[in-house]
């Protein structure tokens, strides 16, 4: 639940040029780039997304900017940054149960519920929906959301195929069975509202109306027992 607080804050708005460098970044995602373009990163993107964060973390305490650098290790896009910016309240980039703020060079996105869920979470999770009890309080919070305009849903994750073994495939919530994870996405296009503080509205809005689902995934599935992975 959000604290009603009255305090002056320094979160003014995403300035223009933080989507104008995103744009850039899409366009030239390089070192070169990044280190020509590194005052406007450092006043227009940084700045404001630290101040967005600070003004959030009042209401919803510590929250985790995600890092520029890509982990590329493992991965054939070696691209060495993120052409995004953003925040969570969770630790977790897999398995994470929390709420988390994204801008793209096109808006941005507000989000909390489940993403990614590791296997002990997936276990937690199936045996809550398919019990009468904590599967009818999860059909209760879609309900209220999708009142107020909220689509609970798998979001942008894969979705297993079949109904997993041990679970009814005729149950009820045999579509949900399918979900990696459940989660609430309020996608923005970018405009000039984002320039305001109008912004940090938007994000409490989500956040305090989607609270209930993640009030369900802590009393019902929790953290996973495996090591956090990097972002």
């Amino acid at each position: 639940m959000t604290k009603s607080t009255t305090h002056a804050s320094d979160f003014k708005g995403l300035p223009p040029e933080l989507f104008g460098f995103l744009e850039g970044l899409e366009a030239d995602n390089s070192k070169a780039y990044f280190d020509a373009n590194r005052k406007i990163y450092d006043n227009s993107v940084k700045a404001p997304v630290d101040a967005l964060k600070d003004e959030l973390e009042r209401d919803f305490g510590p929250l985790k900017v995600f890092r520029m650098n890509r982990d590329i290790r493992f991965s054939k896009d070696k691209s060495p940054y993120k052409t995004w910016v953003g925040f969570t309240t969770t630790d977790r980039a897999v398995g994470g149960i929390g709420s988390f703020w994204q801008a793209t060079a096109e808006g941005m996105k507000v989000a909390t519920g489940a993403m990614m869920l590791e296997s002990d979470q997936l276990s937690r999770y199936r045996d809550a929906l398919v019990n009468d009890g904590p599967g009818g309080e999860f059909d209760q919070i879609r309900a209220d959301l999708a009142a107020d305009a909220m689509e609970v849903g798998p979001g942008d994750m894969p979705q297993y195929k079949r109904v997993p073994v041990g679970c009814p495939k005729d149950h009820p919530r045999s579509a949900e069975l399918l979900w990696k994870g459940a989660i609430v996405i309020q996608s923005y296009d970018r405009a000039r509202w984002m320039h305001t503080d109008v912004v940090a509205d938007r994000v409490r809005a989500v956040w305090s109306s989607a609270q209930p689902l993640l009030d369900w995934f802590e009393r019902h599935v929790g953290d996973s027992a495996k090591p956090a992975r990097k972002r």
